[in-house]
This record gives structure tokens, C-alpha cells and sequence, in this order.
């Protein structure tokens, strides 16, 4: 969220910085309400002085006029009021300003690649999908799926359900002993004001799974990723300078209902509303937002190389990226049966962004009181990479071969087939 104190010292340089998001943001009324709330403000604080002189001076001519006053003041309190929550409706819908390297444009088609990686395999057969592999294999049950809960949900059994389990244990291992995150087992449950802190809400309700709990309580949601619990970690807190950078890391189960991709990638893993994903999460200071971008996504390139997938790093476009962040690197892996690269990972730096709606601050070296940094990245999305080991270890006779890396996580069992 923005700080309105800053975009009042030059609201046209403020809608400027925005022309690249392609928003469609009323300016004017936002300024207007800004002036109507601030002369509100003035008002009030005039008749409260009044008001205040009349009690000192106890003069009981005055008490009549005393309680005009107070009349007065409660109106124009509900009136603020009223103008507030106009003001904090467009300020909460208005995305995060593009950071100055991030290259303009509309959709995905204008991100730009920034690095390859990995030797893509060549087969001597027609490479199937992961979820023909899977389903030859009898290790992955969409079917039943849809019969037990319904569409975008899988039964991953036996060996498979082993290699989803080593895939998550795996890159944790590698997050904890050499990049040096702190490993979280969080709640699975955010309440209203943890999802509007990450900017999940209010814009992307429709996109989220609210829970039904007692009558009357404050509203739950069954998270869309582990970002937006381990953020909220330093929610309200004026966090000590010298424990920055804080780095967390999270293997859970993710939620998302997939709203705004109605008839998108049906079949298969990579669009499920429930999938398993490790999550990365920084706080560090203001200044250091991109250094830690760069260390994260390569944190996140650095399993891929472990696991010999090939993969491309891009940088998206100012229409391509999510609502809180300021810049983000894609990070996607091949897949033989698509003959394209898809997303596996997204690292993003969302500066102060979420640090203002999360009121997360700390003391800089001058002792002035700043909005701290948040980052977040995929490390990686689980479902997603089984389904790059399924096709890229894919073999003619149906079987997978296990990725070196991962054998020890799985019995030293080299191959997954049939028999």
C-alpha cells in the first residue's frame, strides 16, 4: 500500500510512476478526497480547541454554544469517517509502483529473458505428458479426485507420492544448510487483516478459499501461499536493525480457487487449487530490496541446477507482474510434452509496499523510524516440479528415472516404473 503522506508531496509524479501498470485509478478523486479529508481534520481541530477554551473558562452562558459544538464536531466525525474509507477503498486497490529496471508492457508476451539454463533432452520417442506418465504409472488419480472433492484436485500415489514428499524435503535441506533461511511450520489459516497486509485482499477475493468458522468471528482464509503467513511474521513490529535480514522458509499446502484462469491448463498438475509449494520470504532493509532479489532467485535456480533441469530466467513486464510487487523474475522449466518453458518459480521484491499495509518498521542507522523491505519467491513450487522430473526423466518404456540429487531422499531408489 502506499503512504498517502508521500504521494500528497507530488500526487502528478505519483500517477506518472503508475502509467506503466496500465491502471484504472480515479487521481482526481483520490486528491479531492485527500483535501476534503484534510480540511475535515482542520475543522474538527478548530472546534475541539474551542470547545476546550469554553470548559477552562466556565462559563456557564457558553455551556449552550458547548454543546453546538459537540454536535457539530460528531458530524463531521462521520462525515471523515465516510471519506476515510473512500480514501483507504482506492488507496488498497492501487498496485505497487514498477521499479525503474523493470521494462514496460502489457502481458507476458513482453517479458524478456534475462539467462538459459540446462541442456534440453532429446528423445528417440514421442515425450508424453506428466500426467500420461503418471497415470501409465497408476501413481496419479485425477478421476477419483473429481469423485472425492472435484475438478483441479489429484490422488499422487505410491512412488510418486515418495518423490512429491523428497522434492519438498530436498529443497528444504538446501534452503536451511546452504542459503541460510530459517525453516517455519506455520498455520495453514490467515486471518482478514493478514491477507489485506500481502495484498491479497481486497482485490483478489475471488481468487481465495474462506473458511466458515464460529459465528460472528473474524473471517478466515485457507492460504494461497505460505508468503502471505511468514510476511505477517513481522506484522505491527518495529523490528531491531540487527536482526535484518530475517530469511524464512516453508514447505505447505496452497489454496487458490484459480478465479481468472477459467478453462486454462484442465488437465493435469499445473493449475490445481490445492498444490504444495516451499516459499522463500525476506525482510531486509529498504536499500537492499534488489541485492536480495538476486540472492533469492538464485537460490531458486540453484535447486533446478541440482536437479539437471533445464530452465530460463525472465524478467516480467509492468503488466505481467503481481499487485504488491515492484519487480519480479520468473523462473521457468522445460517441459518436452509442451515443447515451451512454464513457471516453476517467482521471486519478487515488493520494497515498502507491504511493509505500510503490514505497519512493519524499524530504525534505520539515523535513527529514524522507515517501512522495512519484503521479498518473496517460490523455492520451489513442488507440484511443479515433479511434474519437470516426470517429462524430462521420462523414459520409452514408460519408466522415470530419479534425479541423483533426490535418491537419497527416497530409499536410493534409482528408477520409478510399473513393476
Amino acid at each position: 500500500m502506499h503512504n498517502l503522506k508521500e504521494i500528497r508531496k507530488d500526487f502528478d509524479n505519483f500517477e506518472k510512476s503508475l502509467e506503466k501498470r496500465s491502471v484504472d485509478i480515479d487521481f482526481k478523486k483520490l486528491k479531492d478526497l485527500d483535501f476534503q479529508n484534510r480540511d475535515l481534520i482542520q475543522k474538527k481541530e478548530t472546534l475541539e480547541k474551542e470547545k476546550k477554551d469554553i470548559s477552562k473558562s466556565k462559563d456557564k452562558s457558553l455551556f449552550a454554544k458547548s454543546k453546538e459544538i459537540s454536535q457539530t464536531i460528531d458530524e463531521i466525525s462521520e462525515k471523515q469517517k465516510k471519506i476515510k474509507d473512500s480514501l483507504e477503498k482506492i488507496l488498497s486497490n492501487i498496485p505497487n509502483i514498477p521499479h525503474n529496471d523493470v521494462p514496460n508492457g502489457k502481458d507476458e508476451n513482453d517479458n524478456l529473458e534475462v539467462i538459459k539454463s540446462g541442456k534440453i533432452p532429446q528423445f528417440d520417442f514421442n515425450p508424453k505428458s506428466h500426467y500420461e506418465i503418471g497415470e501409465n504409472l497408476n501413481m496419479l488419480d485425477f478421476d477419483l479426485a473429481t469423485k472425492t472433492t472435484g475438478s483441479r484436485f489429484v490422488f499422487v500415489k505410491n512412488k510418486l507420492a515418495l518423490l512429491e514428499r523428497a522434492i519438498s524435503n530436498f529443497m528444504l535441506d538446501i534452503h536451511i544448510s546452504k542459503n541460510g533461511y530459517e525453516e517455519i511450520s506455520p498455520p495453514l489459516l490467515a486471518s482478514e487483516n493478514t491477507m489485506y497486509g500481502t495484498g491479497q485482499l481486497p482485490k483478489f477475493e475471488n481468487d481465495q478459499f474462506e473458511v466458515k468458522l464460529d459465528e460472528g468471528s473474524e473471517r478466515k482464509f485457507l492460504i494461497p501461499t505460505a508468503e502471505v503467513i511468514l510476511t505477517n511474521i513481522v506484522k505491527d513490529k518495529m523490528i531491531d536493525l540487527k536482526s535484518l535480514p530475517m530469511r524464512f522458509v516453508a514447505s505447505t499446502p496452497c489454496f487458490r480457487k484459480e478465479a481468472g484462469s477459467y478453462g486454462k491448463d484442465t488437465k493435469g498438475m499445473i493449475r490445481q487449487h490445492q498444490f504444495y509449494k516451499v516459499e522463500m520470504v525476506s525482510i531486509v532493509e529498504q536499500s537492499k530490496c534488489m541485492e536480495e532479489l538476486e540472492r533469492m532467485t538464485n537460490c531458486a535456480t540453484g535447486i533446478l541446477d541440482l536437479l539437471e533441469l533445464p530452465y530460463r530466467k525472465v524478467i516480467l513486464c509492468s503488466g505481467d507482474m503481481g499487485f504488491s510487487a515492484e519487480k519480479t523474475y520468473d523462473i521457468e522449466v522445460w517441459l518436452p510434452s509442451e515443447n515451451k518453458y512454464r513457471e516453476i518459480s517467482s521471486c519478487s521484491s515488493c520494497g515498502t509496499f507491504q511493509a505500510v499495509r503490514m505497519k512493519a518498521r524499524y530504525k534505520d542507522q539515523n535513527k529514524e523510524t522507515v517501512f522495512a523491505g519484503t521479498l518473496n519467491g517460490s523455492g520451489l513450487a513442488v507440484g511443479r516440479t515433479l511434474i519437470a522430473i516426470l517429462e524430462n526423466y521420462q523414459q520409452k518404456d514408460g519408466s522415470v528415472i530419479v534425479p541423483k540429487a533426490l535418491r537419497p531422499y527416497m530409499n536410493n531408489l534409482e528408477k520409478i516404473s510399473l513393476n
